[in-house]
């Protein structure tokens, strides 16, 4: 039997469940093997299930999603790693009916990623991809044969069906590129760090309230379970002994009901079983028994060591210890849970771990004004510093921390004025700073040409302020910006479908306005903890605000009719607070991808509001003579965006879809 032996090792998920126990065994037992871990640090995974190893020389943890390939390729090349252990996974089977496209996004494209960077970088020895037991589908009750690894998937519910998508692109990626790969299939696993919305640290947790245990249906669905400790021995062996190409299951033939599970709890805390255990509506789609044959792992060497017994008391002493590893959790022990959307349609319980933050960020506990967060009792583990309070787009991003739970609060300074910026952030002790304040002019740019030295001092002074004082405290700045400082020109002529990309340098000088943005982002490639974002030509599905580009140019006597690239607040505002989540750096063109022109958004407003509607053309020449400062024409190329966030919509499509379907005063 030959033996693997890696150096560096890239672990998903791996502040996690499952997978924090292998990357603490792997970090003590391996001194010479350099851990890596990835994380975005989503509901169910908490920072300090690392704790074991996060003073360890060998680890090293970094926040980020694997969605983002820019993230993956670095990290494989600057980490040089050779293996990759992929637990990373939307995994709860309740959440999955509500919300299926996101275990989508989460389960088959963030695997698809990976294994594509896997490919183009060329260097990784082992993928072991973690799936489950569900792949398999429901187990005839009388079945005295579990499924073996070559058995048919009958996946039965979202989650399920993600898993076994995510497998069958390993297995291609094996077959038609050479991948060395090797899948997983595990029962139930149980033991510390759990979050509780899985059902022993929920049990366990209810008992130590004197709560009822609630019991989905009559309670005879089966299940298997094994301790997490034996589990991350399982990973150690099939790491190291593993044949690519290879399918193991991880699994125990001693199989429980859910009764007996409730039943054997309610002792451990001496507690009668049938005045504790209550019996509710049995959840969607329930299984009624996976069972799986584990005697190929067996064939490597490893058991099972932990009795239930035993798993199950130092399961118990773990949460009597630290119940409050998770916070309030009160929304994950309801009966049936609650659950909130999250920015980029993540579905997250009410309450979520404190401390889900990068090693750089202020993990210091939050007290959220009632002012400032939804009616849910639930901790966030972000807490917002907004600058633009009065200004169209700091309003909505309030608006959205409501919607979202996330406590915010609006900077008091002036940005100029560093020892007020000193003093908010050390009053509100914020995780991310949102610059939304700026000079734009009154009512519009031409204002800039007469008023330059206000201008640079808010635009430039203001802005480089703001960012050097959250560099010095450690805090990412999420600073909105415009992509009018680029006009058409020979290399991207109008109609072209070739857009500005990030990288390009600003070639539009006709207002004053525009110098200022164009200035400060240069000197902002200088802050690593900057996110530039480019709005253009922002519309909403706010048709009365003045700001909005649809309510200016359907209210002008005459429009120019150009094709722009513009940004759609509705749709790309909450990406900014998901971007602000996922620590996102650099320069972004913030648009959706394509463009509009004047004309064809005035004949939508026509078609879904007023058919009455009409309006006339003018030149450029023509238009010169009734404002100051030129204006900026352009196509932004937002494929960047569009490949972090694949969801995003083309400006027309989100036209209609958040703006004009919205408003529609018309007969459809």
């Amino acid at each position: 039997m030959s033996t693997y032996t890696p150096k560096n090792i890239l672990i998903t998920g791996a502040a996690g469940f499952i997978a924090s126990h292998v990357a603490n065994r792997l970090v003590r037992s391996y001194p010479d093997y350099k851990i890596v871990v990835l994380d975005k640090l989503d509901y169910c995974s908490n920072l300090k299930n690392l704790t074991p190893s996060r003073s360890s020389p060998n680890f090293k943890f970094v926040k980020g999603d694997i969605g983002s390939a820019d993230l993956v390729n670095y990290l494989l090349i600057t980490e040089n790693i050779d293996t990759i252990m992929h637990f990373a996974a939307q995994t709860h089977v309740d959440n999955s009916f509500g919300n299926s496209f996101e275990f989508t996004k989460n389960n088959i494209y963030g695997t698809h990623v990976l294994l594509e960077a896997c490919k183009v970088t060329g260097q990784i020895r082992r993928f072991i991809h973690v799936s489950t037991d569900e792949v398999y589908g429901e187990t005839d009750e009388d079945a005295v044969v579990g499924n073996h690894e070559a058995s048919q998937l009958l996946p039965t519910n979202p989650y399920s069906a993600t898993k076994a998508g995510a497998e069958m692109l390993v297995m291609a990626y094996g077959r038609s590129y050479g991948l060395p790969v090797i899948t997983t299939r595990g029962n139930n696993v149980y033991g510390p760090n759990q979050f509780p919305e899985k059902l022993i640290p929920k049990f366990i947790l209810l008992a130590m309230t004197g709560k009822p245990l609630p019991i989905h249906g009559d309670g005879s669905n089966v299940r298997s379970y094994l301790y997490c400790e034996d589990v991350a021995e399982a990973f150690e062996v099939i790491l190291h002994k593993g044949d690519v190409g290879h399918v193991y299951n991880i699994g125990t033939k001693k199989e429980r009901r859910v009764i007996d599970v409730a039943k054997d709890i309610s002792k451990l805390f001496n507690k009668d079983p049938d005045t504790s255990i209550q019996y509710v509506e049995n959840r969607p789609f329930n299984d009624q028994r996976y069972f799986l044959d584990d005697q190929k792992l067996k064939i490597l060497g490893w058991s099972e060591r932990t009795t239930w017994e035993e798993g199950l008391k130092k399961t118990m002493e773990w949460y009597i210890n630290n119940p409050d590893w998770w916070g309030d959790v009160s929304g994950a022990l309801l009966p049936h849970p609650r659950m909130l959307m999250m920015p980029g349609g993540v579905e997250r319980n009410l309450d979520v771990a404190e401390n889900e933050c990068s090693e750089n960020s202020n993990q210091t506990g939050m007290v959220v004004p009632a002012s400032r967060i939804s009616n849910s009792p639930s901790k966030s583990p972000y807490k917002f510093l907004i600058y633009g309070k009065t200004g169209w787009i700091g309003g909505l991003l309030g608006k959205i921390c409501v919607e979202q739970g996330i406590p915010y609060e609006y900077g008091k300074a002036r940005l100029q004025d560093r020892s007020q910026l000193l003093a908010d952030i050390h009053a509100v002790k914020p995780t991310h700073v949102f610059n939304a304040a700026g000079v734009t002019g009154r009512p519009n740019v031409d204002w800039c040409e007469s008023h330059k030295t206000e201008t640079i001092r808010t635009n430039v002074a203001g802005t480089l302020n703001l960012a050097d004082v959250c560099k010095e405290n450690g805090l990412l700045m999420m600073n909105f910006a415009t992509g009018c400082i680029f006009e058409y020109d020979a290399a991207h002529p109008e109609g072209s479908g070739i857009g500005f990309k990030e990288e390009d340098t600003p070639n539009f000088t006709g207002s004053f306005y525009s110098k200022t943005k164009a200035m400060v982002e240069e000197l902002l490639k200088e802050y690593p903890n900057v996110c530039t974002l480019r709005v253009r030509m922002p519309i909403s599905s706010d048709l009365n605000n003045p700001r909005n580009f649809i309510t200016k140019i359907s209210r002008y006597n005459k429009v120019v009719n150009i094709p722009n690239s513009m940004t759609i607040l509705d749709e790309l505002l909450p990406i900014s607070v998901e971007m602000a989540k996922r620590n996102l750096t650099g320069i972004w063109n913030f648009t959706n991808p394509g463009v509009v022109s004047h004309n064809e958004i005035l004949e939508m407003y026509k078609k879904y509001i007023n058919p009455e509607f009409t309006w006339a053309n003018f030149t450029l020449e023509e238009q010169a003579k009734v404002i100051i400062a030129p204006r900026s024409n352009n196509e932004m190329d937002a494929s960047k965006l569009k490949k972090e966030f694949p969801e995003l919509l083309s400006i027309k499509e989100s036209l209609i879809k958040n703006v004009f379907e919205p408003n529609r005063k018309t007969a459809a």
